[in-house]
């Protein structure tokens, strides 16, 4: 609220007439009440970042059941290395030559389409799907495994598994040099 001195300028009774001065002081005690109920009204309703999860499934490792046999033709293997590359080969280990790659829709994604068409177009009625093995190493990133899961996400890989990499695997990393 504003408010206004009228009192006199001075006590002296004589001499010239002079228009009193009147001093203005703006009391801002409701505007920073008001401020204060903005701020805490923006804070609890915007949205902040939501966390950015995937669901993942893990099996059971307490117990091994019985394991189908799986056509080595039907397996693509994903090895994640450093420098934002990877390596993945179809069939077995040691057995077919990997190719490096990278992560984006030009590489990694047109490859997974390419490799499940083969597969599907090989393969009878009930095993014309794709299973992807991915392996991470050590100099991978978290932020590498996602880009992978995101991309089978994507392309509609129906079966996917993460596990541990093979001492030749590695061999392999490191020959490309893509653990360093």
């Amino acid at each position: 609220m504003a408010e206004l001195d009228t009192s006199g300028g001075g006590k002296h009774k004589g001499g010239k007439v002079r228009s009193k001065k009147a001093s203005t002081r703006v009391d801002l005690t409701a505007m920073v009440d008001l401020a204060f109920l903005l701020i805490t009204f923006f804070m609890f309703t915007t949205t902040l970042n939501k966390p950015k999860a995937m669901d993942l499934v893990m099996p059971d490792n307490s117990e091994i059941k019985n394991q189908l046999p799986v056509a080595a033709t039907r397996t693509m293997t994903i090895l994640l290395g450093g420098k934002n590359k990877l390596m993945w080969y179809m069939g077995e280990a040691g057995k077919t030559a990997p190719t490096v790659d990278g992560y984006g829709p030009t590489q990694l994604r047109k490859t997974l389409i390419e490799n499940g068409n083969n597969v599907a177009s090989t393969h009878a009625a009930p095993d014309n799907f794709m299973i992807v093995l991915i392996k991470p190493s050590d100099k991978s990133t978290y932020e590498n495994l996602v880009n992978v899961l995101d991309e089978l996400n994507i392309t509609n890989v129906k079966s996917r598994a993460i596990v541990k990499i093979m001492p030749i695997e590695l061999e392999a990393l490191k020959a490309q040099g893509l653990l360093q």
